[in-house]
Order: structure tokens, then sequence, then C-alpha cells
């Protein structure tokens, strides 16, 4: 570090704009083909029902939160034109077009994925409550006073970057710690590969570690996200500390977190987050040589200091004034007794809190969906509907999808874990019964190739994965007992 310039982070900075850029890109290719279905005209949840709700009154459009849609009114059309220049703008941001003009260019191009995406979690409810969705906004309003390639990144919006990441690694470390009895007895991870909301490829095996394997993840765990994150300022003392230390020491802070992130990676199946953990933790890895070198003050404009433009370090300055204030609830969260879990302190989901899984569920239970064509549903054959990603098929090896994001099978999961059904679930076997395409679209398969069943039904299973013995015998991956009805049969009237 150099001053106002962070002149050995330019290797970050491009990972950092073209990472995040990378990451708007999937959520919104994913936008484009599930929110209509899910969320659109004759979606599950209509946004237009909440877009009139939050109409009626003045208290109403205070709780919506900022959406182009307040001022256009929402269509599929727009939605889809939204998520296609959306697309097509974080495209270029990959490719570091914006990034070879002067810094507001980059900087309008991330404000305009942030609001754009903004405005599609705004009304998108249930389906787009993860913690993952504002962790995104936050590192492509945070990415957007990187610069430009003509200039080192501003220190001041690389030491947010490490902000972020500390808020994500420690407040979950936090959440842990002070949450289920299974964080402090080290039995979390006995159960977590198989209860995880959407396993993967890989998540049976790491299951099936010794149990003194299971223990040492979590004590790594406690270390990753307790300890290693206060780590990650190190590289600021390099302004006052010569020499190449506090530099390793970032970097090395940095290197643990991106090992335990892969290491998530690869035993599930958690949407963009561990990724865009892992493009944050870049942040803190610094490398002498690559950035331009700090520059003596002009006396002439634009006038430079440390080789950033004048007006260009006013606003990163100001950006860094404006997230200390921002920042103190969040702060503040992270030593409360009753800490919050991804929660926003404000309408801009900005300086957010973080956290995941406090607890962990010991027993893996699955709500499976069934149809028949049969007009007596009591003499009937039942056939199963097939998800993407969620757990059916007692052989099917679990597939990897993230960073793509399957909201219909992540709220499956949660399905069990409420007091009652949720409403788009019921709205959801309404949409079986009228066979509706873009709905079955969602589904991996359709056992009625496109024809209406006369009854749908909602039965749980308790799912466990299958021993290495069991597993020889049957070749399944997953073993199910514990049938009990959930709901249904129910039919359309005719």
């Amino acid at each position: 570090m150099d001053g106002f310039a962070a002149v050995d982070f330019e290797f970050a900075r491009q990972v950092l704009q073209r990472g995040i850029a990378a990451l708007y890109l999937i959520a919104f290719v994913s936008t484009l083909n599930q929110f209509r279905p899910l969320l659109g005209e004759r979606g599950l949840l209509p946004a237009t029902a909440l877009l009139e709700w939050a109409a009626s009154s003045a208290r109403a459009r205070r709780l919506l939160g900022p959406t182009v849609f307040r001022w256009v009114r929402y269509t599929d059309r727009r939605l889809v034109a939204l998520c296609t220049g959306g697309i097509v703008l974080a495209a270029t941001l990959v490719c570091g077009i914006p990034q070879l003009g002067p810094p507001w260019v980059p900087m309008l191009a991330f404000l305009l994925l942030w609001f754009a995406y903004m405005s599609i979690t705004s009304i998108g409810q249930t389906f787009y409550s993860f913690g993952w969705e504002m962790l995104l906004l936050e590192a492509g309003f945070l990415a957007a006073f990187l610069g430009s390639d003509s200039q080192p990144p501003p220190t001041v919006v690389v030491v947010l970057f490490w902000w972020l990441l500390f808020r994500l690694e420690f407040g979950a470390g936090m959440i842990k710690i002070r949450g289920g009895r299974e964080w402090r007895d080290l039995t979390a991870l006995t159960y977590h590969h198989e209860t995880q909301p959407m396993p993967g490829p890989l998540s049976r095996q790491a299951h099936l570690l010794p149990r003194w394997f299971h223990e040492v993840e979590v004590v790594g765990n406690h270390f990753a996200q307790l300890v290693v994150p206060w780590f990650l300022f190190a590289p600021v003392l390099g302004l006052w500390v010569p020499g190449p230390g506090p530099a390793l020491v970032g970097a090395t802070a940095a290197g643990i977190v991106l090992a335990t992130q892969l290491w998530l990676v690869g035993t599930g199946n958690f949407a963009w987050l561990n990724w865009a953990a892992i493009v944050i933790a870049f942040s803190a890895v610094g490398v002498p040589g690559i950035g331009a070198p700090s520059s003596p003050p002009r006396d002439e404009p634009p006038w430079l200091i440390d080789a950033l433009p004048l007006p260009w370090l006013i606003a990163t300055s100001l950006v860094g004034i404006a997230y200390v204030v921002l920042s103190w609830p969040a702060l503040r969260n992270l030593f409360a007794h009753r800490q919050l879990m991804n929660a926003s302190f404000n309408r801009w989901q900005l300086a957010n809190a973080y956290g995941a899984f406090g607890t962990v569920t010991k027993e893996r239970i699955e709500i499976i969906v069934e149809g028949t064509m049969d007009e007596d549903p009591d003499a009937a054959t039942w056939r199963e509907y097939a998800f993407k990603g969620k757990p059916g098929d007692l052989r099917r090896i679990p597939r990897q999808f993230a960073p793509y994001h399957l909201r219909l099978d992540w709220l499956m999961w949660f399905l069990p874990l409420g007091r009652s059904l949720d409403d788009w679930f019921t709205a959801f076997l309404v949409r079986l019964l009228e066979a509706d395409r873009p709905t079955l679209r969602l589904l991996a398969a359709d056992p009625f190739d496109g024809q209406q069943p006369r009854w749908v039904r909602a039965v749980s299973y308790r799912y466990r994965f299958t021993t290495r013995a069991e597993f020889r015998e049957s070749r399944a991956r997953w073993r199910r007992d514990r049938r009990r009805p959930v709901l249904g049969p129910v039919g359309l009237r005719r």
C-alpha cells in the first residue's frame, strides 16, 4: 500500500471487478430463467400483487425496497429486458471493457448492475430472501469504486472489501458459536453434509468420513471464521511497517478463507455464496509490481494524489466516510447478545450483517410431490415429480449447480422446517394440476409428459445417505423411510 493508493492490489482489483461481474451475470441468468414462473404475472407469488399492495398506502411504500418497478409498471417482458440488459452489461465488465475508460465508466456500470438487481430482489419476496442476495448487492456497490485500469485501486475501497469479508466470515462464526450446541460439542458436521439444503456430488463421500475428521472440520471452521478474519487487515500496517511481512500475513489469511470456501464448494450447493466469498477474499492478496506506481502531486489539473485524480479520491473518500457511519449497526450486531443473521440496516443493502447455519438439522426430511391420472385417488398409481437439485430418486447422484441458484429446490428444503405450508406451495400444486409449462420447466422431469394429472399430493420421508455396504448392495445413494402424508390428494374442480 502507498498512502491513498493500494498499488500492490491491482491483481486483486481485476479479480474483484471481473469476478463480481461474473456473479451478477449468473444472478441475472438465474432470474431470467426462474422469476416469471415463480414471481411473474402468473407466478406462484405474483410481484404485481406486492406492487399493488405497496401502492395502497404511504407505509406500504416505505416498506417496499428500492426498485425501478415503483415508477415503471411491472410486466414479464420488462423483467426480461432488465435481465437481458444486466447480462450484457455484466459480460462487458467480465471482459474488462468499461475498465479501459476513466473510473466513472466502470462506476456507472456497476451501479447500474447494483440497482437493476436490487429492483428484482425488492419484489422477489421469499424466493429472494437469501443472504447471498444482499452480499452480491453490497459487493457490486463497492466494486463500483475500485476505479479503472488507468490508476491504482483506492486504499479505502480495498479496506472496505476486507471489512465486508470480515463481517461475512466473523459474523458466520459468531452465529455458530452462539447457536446450536452441535457447534460447541464439535458434532455439527457429522450431520451437515447429509442434511444441508442441496447436497452436491461429493457430499455423501464427505458425510462418510470418520467422526474425528468431522470434529477437526468444526475446529478448522471456528479457526477460519473467528480467528483468521482479524488478520485480513494486516496489510494496512504496510503503511508504517517496511517489508513484505504485513502483506504476507493478509495474503495468508485470505488463503485460509479461500481453502475453506473451496471445501464448501466441493461438498455442497450454496448458490454463489462461497464463490462470492472466494472472489472477495482476493481483496487481501497484494502482488507487488503489478499496479501503477504512485505519482507526486501535480500543480495543474487534473491533480493527482498517489496517482489518483483528486475528484476520484474525494469521491471514494466520501464512500469510505459514509460506510463508517452505515457500519455502526453491523459492528454492534457482531457483538450483540441476540445477533441478527443476514440482516440489512438500511434500504440500500449496504454494510449488512451476515451469517449462516447457526443450528444444524439432525435429520433430513424431504417433501415429495406425486401425481396420478387415475380417478380414484385411494386406488391410484402415484408417480413422483423430479426436481433438478433436491433429493428424490434414491439412485441419482446429487448434481453440482452452484454458483447457479435453484430457488424452488431451496425453498422445498425449508418447507418441512416450518409450522405450516407456505402459500407458494399451494399455488405450485395448482400449477402442476394445470400442467403449466413454465412451472414444469423448473423441474427435472414431468412424469405425465405435459398432460394434466387428475390428482396431486405431497408426502414426506426421512432421507439419509447409504453406508458403503448399503451402496454395494443396492447401488442407491439414499435410503428413505417414515413416510407421512403432508397434503392432499387435491385436484381441480370439474
